[in-house]
């Protein structure tokens, strides 16, 4: 897989942001890291120095207060796998709306960087802390 996104350089955007979110109410679980070159199956990891050759970086965030959800996974090649779940709004279910947000094209960190701040706007709002 190429390389286009620094994930190191991804996870200090994310872990400048952390103070914020937490004042804001939101937890936010261990970054983890899934190393290429680990042998079959290959296990996440929360410790980055356990990883050789990271191929990917995982956060979630959630709003205990309202059930929300935000779980990404970028990927060293400019994608990532973008899931939430708003609660609040009811779907046909009558749970909260859950779906995806499109991330193809990622170019850098700084291009995840504002893409996660739009992300955490749309699920946790103003007071997710993502516009601060």
């Amino acid at each position: 897989m190429e390389q286009v996104v620094d994930l190191d350089r991804a996870a200090a955007r994310i872990t400048a942001r952390i103070p914020r979110w937490r004042e804001a109410g939101l937890m936010v679980a261990p970054l983890t890291w899934w190393d290429r070159l680990a042998p079959w199956p290959q296990p996440l990891q929360t410790d980055r120095a356990r990883v050789e050759v990271p191929a990917s970086l995982g956060l979630q965030l959630s709003d205990p207060r309202t059930g929300a959800e935000l779980r990404v996974v970028l990927f060293c090649g400019g994608w990532a796998d973008v899931d939430y779940l708003v609660a609040g709004w009811a779907d046909r279910e009558g749970d909260g709306a859950v779906g995806t947000f499109p991330a193809q094209g990622i170019t850098s960190a700084d291009d995840f960087e504002a893409r996660l701040v739009g992300w955490t706007g749309e699920v946790f709002g103003a007071e997710g802390g993502a516009n601060r």
